[in-house]
């Protein structure tokens, strides 16, 4: 059957599934506790660790970091009221707000700022590659971050989920999370590991009390299970739908679909030292063989979000937006691949030497149109003579095949907006002589790591924009990773959740401000 047969086929299939699944749990009891919000991801969790899972909880709004993000990217006053920079960048001084309590009515103090951070450092992340030296308790409620270097992100980076800034109580000796005292406005009360978390609402909130008393969060990874509890009444709100979900939804009188693009990008990640993917024109020529429009009209129903450039619009500095799309142009692929010596055969897959076009991609299920797209593009590399396999593997298995040479083409989500500013994040993909664990692979290059250091200490905004944008160029000319679509959100609300608002940089469900329409 031909990829477009599929296209048509397959969803057909899912959709009268899904219709007759909605039909049974339509005749089931709805959820009518008006005191409970309920909401379902696709993501489990392990532990409270924030260095592993702290997005679920400031998501949740149980923990709560220095500096906020505002919906349009710039940082807001967090628990931390303002800050500055002096000598140069290298010196940074944090003032506190005054009258915040942690969960179990520690107060907050820059002591207990200091001990959360340097707790942070000492985990796997983001936090661990700042060059910082030194972190001190100048007053009760001001710090100050010492770097032995420039790195004009730091704000934006302590807005990160991995420093959340959690009571003394929280850890044990070895610094370990034992149960998660933070500062939100809702406090954890019950942990059931991998798939519920029950939050209740914290009455000695520093700022705006929560209406909602409780919020119980589930995960599942099948996108459908989830879609189907929003439409029975189970659910109040679903995070993360597929395709078919999404199409069902909207005919629905009972339920509310929000689309939002956010700074997250569906890519390829690539083994740049490949035999096969080694050369430049290798690159070029599997980017040009996307359809791009179709997989985002036909397989996503979400015309207009193909990606020309690995970093999204919303992150103006570091966007082109000057840059024509990439059509797809089998013929410029093809003529690409035959330059480096690969000829089709009787089947039309290519061989050079006696070796057969062969390539593997992985991708993760939590992510549900993942494995859509992942077969899209399956049948468009093999109308261009590649024959890729397609399997599906936990999130973690991404850098695990990276760090041990296996990984060959992986689909991924990269979110580029986990850090306001992505330039903490494209060190960490790209900064080590262009590899990261979901960035570059063996893309050897210098300058472009080099650039990126530069901009840590860059100071003027004209400057640090011109700069960016030069990166942004240097991704598109060499394809490390090769860019597909612009994420877009899909999350399904019940008629009885009120004042609905989604976060576009993923840190916070905005529950506080949200409240359950009576029967």
């Amino acid at each position: 059957m031909s990829f477009r047969a599929k296209e048509l086929v397959l969803p057909v299939l899912r959709y009268g599934l899904l219709w007759t699944l909605a039909l049974v749990l339509s005749a089931c009891q709805p959820n009518q506790d008006p005191e409970t919000l309920n909401i379902s991801g696709p993501f489990e969790f392990t532990s409270q660790d924030p260095s592993r899972t702290g997005y679920v909880y400031t998501r949740l709004q149980v923990a709560e970091t220095l500096v906020e993000v505002a919906p349009d990217g710039h940082l807001l006053p967090g628990l931390a009221e303002y800050w500055s920079a002096e000598d140069g960048g290298l010196r940074w001084q944090f003032q506190l707000r005054s009258g915040v309590r942690f969960h179990d009515g520690q107060v907050l103090e820059a002591q207990t700022v200091v001990q959360a951070l340097e707790i942070a450092r000492t985990k796997p992340g983001i936090l661990n590659t700042l060059p910082i030296t030194q972190i001190t308790a100048e007053e009760p409620l001001k710090l100050s971050i010492q770097l032995s270097r420039p790195h004009q992100p730091l704000p934006a980076v302590l807005a990160h989920f991995s420093a959340v800034i959690l009571s003394p109580a929280s850890y044990n000796a070895e610094g370990q999370v034992t149960w998660m005292q933070g500062t939100g406005p809702y406090r954890l009360i019950e942990f059931g590991p991998p798939h519920r978390l029950l939050v209740q609402r914290f009455e000695g909130y520093w700022g705006k009390v929560a209406q909602i008393p409780k919020v119980l969060y589930l995960t599942g990874h099948r996108a459908e299970s989830r879609a189907l509890q929003v439409m029975a009444g189970q659910t109040d709100i679903v995070y993360t739908l597929d395709p078919a979900s999404l199409d069902l939804l909207k005919r629905r009188k009972d339920a509310q679909v929000h689309s939002e693009l956010i700074p997250r990008t569906i890519q390829i990640k690539l083994n740049a030292g490949h035999p096969y993917l080694k050369d430049l024109k290798a690159r070029q020529a599997i980017s040009l063989a996307l359809d791009r429009s179709g997989i985002a009209t036909h397989v996503l129903r979400v015309p207009g979000t193909e990606a020309n450039q690995l970093i999204p619009p919303m992150l103006k500095d570091w966007h082109l937006p000057a840059l024509a799309p990439i059509a797809q142009d089998l013929k410029q692929a093809q003529a690409l691949l035959q330059e480096l010596g690969w000829q089709a055969d009787e089947q039309g897959i290519l061989h050079r030497e006696g070796q057969r076009f062969q390539l593997k991609m992985i991708t993760y299920a939590d992510r549900p149109e993942l494995l859509v797209i992942g077969t899209a593009i399956q049948a468009q590399l093999r109308a261009l003579g590649i024959d890729m396999g397609l399997s599906v593997v936990n999130s973690s298995g991404i850098p695990s095949a990276h760090h041990d040479g296996s990984l060959e083409l992986a689909l991924i989500a990269r979110n580029y907006g986990t850090v306001a500013d992505p330039l903490s994040l494209l060190l960490l993909d790209f900064g080590a002589q262009g590899n990261g664990d979901w960035g570059g692979m063996n893309w050897n290059n210098t300058a472009f790591p080099q650039l990126l250091h530069e901009l840590e200490a860059e100071q003027d905004a004209t400057l640090y924009q011109r700069k960016a944008q030069q990166a942004a160029q240097m991704l598109v000319d060499e394809l490390p990773a090769i860019p597909v679509l612009f994420y877009t959100q899909q999350t399904a609300t019940a008629q009885r959740v009120k004042h609905f608002s989604f976060d576009p940089y993923e840190r916070n469900y905005h529950l506080s401000d949200m409240r359950l329409a009576t029967p």
